[in-house]
């Protein structure tokens, strides 16, 4: 446990309280923070979580550290700007935090329930039949095993998302095998190639878009993850671009 300013013990989480006093105090205080909205600062939540990723990446853990500060303060930030409003559809710091507790607590009854579970694997069924009785029960449309993926996701993300679902709730493989068509085909059903699944034609897909797709299945396979290792190819290039420029200058 770490040591407060004055010697005495602090306790877990009691910087947090700190978080939210300063927050509030910037938010009546700050022109530039009194003006924020959701939308506003919906840019810096992904920044902040994009350098989050990239300090993970380096290594550096005290930059790790920092850079997730950044990301809970997007968190903190969302929360004051939501609990100012006044027509009901408000909520706090402690109703995010509640949220979580109980949903992590509902999905981990073998921890907090008298559920047993004989590893991981078990563990993530149970996770996804509760998270289908949540929907069930809030009476959303028949549940999918693709719900509440984010389409708007980095490509490669989102290909090995929808591949990680599928597969756990047994879809099955062959539907991951895309007719591809010309590269210039318009998004369409078409007269495209008939489909090895046997199904309806879809959207038109290139050849160079359904290899990427498949290469992200290939990832999954490994138990790799594609963004990650297409940012570790990205980074070696550049590691060489800078070697190579370095070399011109000396030699120049």
């Amino acid at each position: 446990m770490k040591e407060a300013a004055d010697g005495e013990s602090a306790q877990p989480g009691a910087r947090l309280l700190e978080l939210v006093a300063v927050m509030d105090r910037l938010r009546t205080e700050c022109p530039w923070d009194a003006k924020q909205t959701h939308a506003t600062l919906a840019p810096f939540l992904l920044e902040e979580s994009y350098e989050a990723v990239d300090a993970l990446e380096s290594g550096d853990q005290e930059a790790l550290c920092e850079e997730l500060g950044d990301v809970l303060l997007q968190v903190a930030f969302h929360a004051r700007v939501a609990a100012e409003r006044t027509d009901g559809t408000g909520w706090t710091i402690d109703d995010v935090a509640g949220g979580i507790v109980d949903k992590l607590m509902r999905r981990h009854p073998h921890v907090f329930g008298d559920v047993s579970v004989s590893g991981a694997e078990e563990v993530t069924q149970n996770w996804d039949a509760i998270k289908a009785a949540e929907r069930a029960s809030r009476g959303g449309s028949p549940a999918s095993a693709l719900d509440g993926v984010p389409l708007g996701q980095p490509a490669l993300s989102l290909a090995a998302q929808l591949r990680r679902r599928a597969e756990r709730a047994g879809v099955p493989e062959e539907l991951a095998d895309l007719p591809p068509g010309p590269a210039d085909l318009p998004s369409g059903p078409a007269d495209l190639p008939s489909d090895p699944a046997g199904l309806p034609p879809g959207p038109a897909v290139s050849e160079i878009g359904a290899e990427l797709f498949a290469l992200a299945g290939r990832a999954r396979a490994a138990g790799l993850d594609p963004e990650f290792e297409l940012r570790a190819a990205a980074r070696a290039y550049r590691d060489r671009v800078l070697a190579w420029e370095q070399e011109r200058r000396q030699s120049g």
